[in-house]
Protein backbone atom coordinates (compact mmCIF):
# COMPACT_ATOMS: atom_id res chain seq x y z
CA UNK A 1 0.00 0.00 0.00
CA UNK A 2 3.18 2.40 -0.03
CA UNK A 3 1.95 3.14 -3.52
CA UNK A 4 -0.81 5.56 -2.54
CA UNK A 5 1.87 7.38 -0.30
CA UNK A 6 1.66 11.06 -1.71
CA UNK A 7 -0.09 10.00 -4.46
CA UNK A 8 -3.31 11.92 -4.53
CA UNK A 9 -3.47 15.74 -3.48
CA UNK A 10 -5.02 15.93 -0.19
CA UNK A 11 -8.01 18.14 -1.24
CA UNK A 12 -8.53 15.35 -3.50
CA UNK A 13 -8.73 13.21 -1.17
CA UNK A 14 -11.73 15.06 0.69
CA UNK A 15 -13.52 16.05 -2.10
CA UNK A 16 -13.46 12.31 -2.49
CA UNK A 17 -14.56 11.84 0.91
CA UNK A 18 -17.29 14.30 0.83
CA UNK A 19 -18.71 13.29 -2.30
CA UNK A 20 -19.13 9.31 -0.61
CA UNK A 21 -20.28 10.87 2.04
CA UNK A 22 -23.13 12.01 0.31
CA UNK A 23 -23.34 9.04 -1.87
CA UNK A 24 -24.29 7.20 1.78
CA UNK A 25 -27.20 9.57 2.32
CA UNK A 26 -28.35 8.26 -0.52
CA UNK A 27 -28.56 4.92 0.24
CA UNK A 28 -29.65 5.96 4.08
CA UNK A 29 -31.55 8.72 3.28
CA UNK A 30 -30.61 11.68 6.02
CA UNK A 31 -33.02 12.07 8.70
CA UNK A 32 -34.59 15.42 9.66
CA UNK A 33 -31.95 16.72 11.68
CA UNK A 34 -32.68 19.78 14.32
CA UNK A 35 -32.52 23.03 13.21
CA UNK A 36 -29.13 24.36 14.54
CA UNK A 37 -27.45 21.83 11.87
CA UNK A 38 -26.66 24.42 9.52
CA UNK A 39 -25.93 27.23 11.28
CA UNK A 40 -23.29 24.46 12.87
CA UNK A 41 -22.17 22.99 9.48
CA UNK A 42 -21.41 26.71 8.69
CA UNK A 43 -19.45 26.89 11.80
CA UNK A 44 -17.27 24.02 10.75
CA UNK A 45 -16.72 24.94 7.61
CA UNK A 46 -15.92 28.33 8.26
CA UNK A 47 -13.43 27.48 10.75
CA UNK A 48 -11.60 24.81 8.58
CA UNK A 49 -11.58 27.30 5.77
CA UNK A 50 -9.69 29.47 8.18
CA UNK A 51 -7.24 27.03 9.54
CA UNK A 52 -6.60 26.01 6.21
CA UNK A 53 -5.84 29.39 4.95
CA UNK A 54 -3.79 30.10 7.52
CA UNK A 55 -1.39 27.51 6.89
CA UNK A 56 -1.24 28.13 3.44
CA UNK A 57 -0.47 31.59 4.07
CA UNK A 58 2.41 30.44 6.44
CA UNK A 59 4.41 28.73 3.35
CA UNK A 60 3.93 31.61 1.61
CA UNK A 61 5.23 34.01 3.62
CA UNK A 62 8.13 31.54 4.39
CA UNK A 63 8.82 31.09 0.74
CA UNK A 64 8.65 27.44 1.14
CA UNK A 65 6.37 25.02 -1.17
CA UNK A 66 2.90 23.98 0.20
CA UNK A 67 2.92 20.92 -2.90
CA UNK A 68 1.85 17.81 -0.31
CA UNK A 69 3.21 15.64 -3.31
CA UNK A 70 6.78 17.13 -2.71
CA UNK A 71 7.27 17.59 0.81
CA UNK A 72 11.37 16.78 -0.15
CA UNK A 73 11.28 20.36 -1.81
CA UNK A 74 10.47 22.59 1.82
CA UNK A 75 13.38 25.01 1.94
CA UNK A 76 12.56 25.95 5.66
CA UNK A 77 10.69 24.86 7.91
CA UNK A 78 7.42 26.32 9.07
CA UNK A 79 7.17 26.38 12.65
CA UNK A 80 5.46 30.34 13.59
CA UNK A 81 1.67 31.08 13.70
CA UNK A 82 -0.98 28.31 13.50
CA UNK A 83 2.19 25.71 13.09
CA UNK A 84 2.29 26.20 16.92
CA UNK A 85 -0.93 25.27 17.23
CA UNK A 86 -0.65 22.20 15.25
CA UNK A 87 1.49 20.60 12.70
CA UNK A 88 -0.75 20.02 9.85
CA UNK A 89 -3.39 22.90 9.70
CA UNK A 90 -4.46 22.28 5.91
CA UNK A 91 -5.72 18.87 6.93
CA UNK A 92 -7.53 19.85 9.99
CA UNK A 93 -8.91 22.37 7.96
CA UNK A 94 -9.71 20.03 5.61
CA UNK A 95 -11.26 17.47 8.54
CA UNK A 96 -12.98 20.47 9.48
CA UNK A 97 -15.46 21.44 6.53
CA UNK A 98 -15.96 17.59 6.48
CA UNK A 99 -17.15 17.48 9.68
CA UNK A 100 -19.47 20.68 8.61
CA UNK A 101 -20.54 18.50 5.34
CA UNK A 102 -21.41 15.30 7.99
CA UNK A 103 -23.45 17.89 10.60
CA UNK A 104 -24.57 19.11 7.44
CA UNK A 105 -26.38 15.66 5.89
CA UNK A 106 -27.09 14.67 9.18
CA UNK A 107 -26.32 10.82 8.38
CA UNK A 108 -25.09 8.17 10.54
CA UNK A 109 -23.15 7.03 7.09
CA UNK A 110 -21.81 10.66 6.48
CA UNK A 111 -19.89 10.58 9.96
CA UNK A 112 -17.72 7.91 8.69
CA UNK A 113 -15.84 10.35 6.29
CA UNK A 114 -14.06 12.78 8.29
CA UNK A 115 -12.96 9.80 10.17
CA UNK A 116 -11.63 7.79 6.89
CA UNK A 117 -10.18 10.96 5.70
CA UNK A 118 -8.05 11.49 8.62
CA UNK A 119 -6.65 7.96 8.47
CA UNK A 120 -6.07 8.25 5.19
CA UNK A 121 -4.28 11.43 5.39
CA UNK A 122 -2.46 10.40 8.41
CA UNK A 123 -1.02 7.24 6.59
CA UNK A 124 -0.52 8.26 3.10
CA UNK A 125 0.49 11.85 3.72
CA UNK A 126 1.32 12.89 6.71
CA UNK A 127 3.69 9.89 7.80
CA UNK A 128 6.05 10.51 4.23
CA UNK A 129 5.76 14.30 5.23
CA UNK A 130 6.98 13.20 8.47
CA UNK A 131 9.92 11.46 7.02
CA UNK A 132 11.41 14.20 4.45
CA UNK A 133 10.62 16.67 6.96
CA UNK A 134 13.30 14.61 9.32
CA UNK A 135 15.75 13.80 6.28
CA UNK A 136 15.88 17.52 5.72
CA UNK A 137 15.48 19.32 8.65
CA UNK A 138 16.97 16.60 11.42
CA UNK A 139 16.58 17.49 14.67
CA UNK A 140 15.17 20.98 14.15
CA UNK A 141 12.15 19.02 12.92
CA UNK A 142 12.42 16.42 15.22
CA UNK A 143 12.11 18.75 18.48
CA UNK A 144 9.49 20.65 17.03
CA UNK A 145 7.61 17.66 16.60
CA UNK A 146 7.68 16.90 19.92
CA UNK A 147 6.39 20.23 20.75
CA UNK A 148 3.78 20.54 18.52
CA UNK A 149 0.98 17.73 17.67
CA UNK A 150 0.00 16.49 15.03
CA UNK A 151 -3.51 17.43 14.63
CA UNK A 152 -5.32 19.75 17.32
Amino acid sequence: MSGLELLIPPPLVALLAGAAMWGGTLMAPMASGPRFRIPLAIVFAIAGLAVSTAGRLAFRNAKTTANPLKPQAATSLVVGGIYKVTRNPMYVGLALVLVGWAVFLWSAWASLGPVVFVAYIARFQIAPEESALAALFGGEYRAYKSRVRPWL
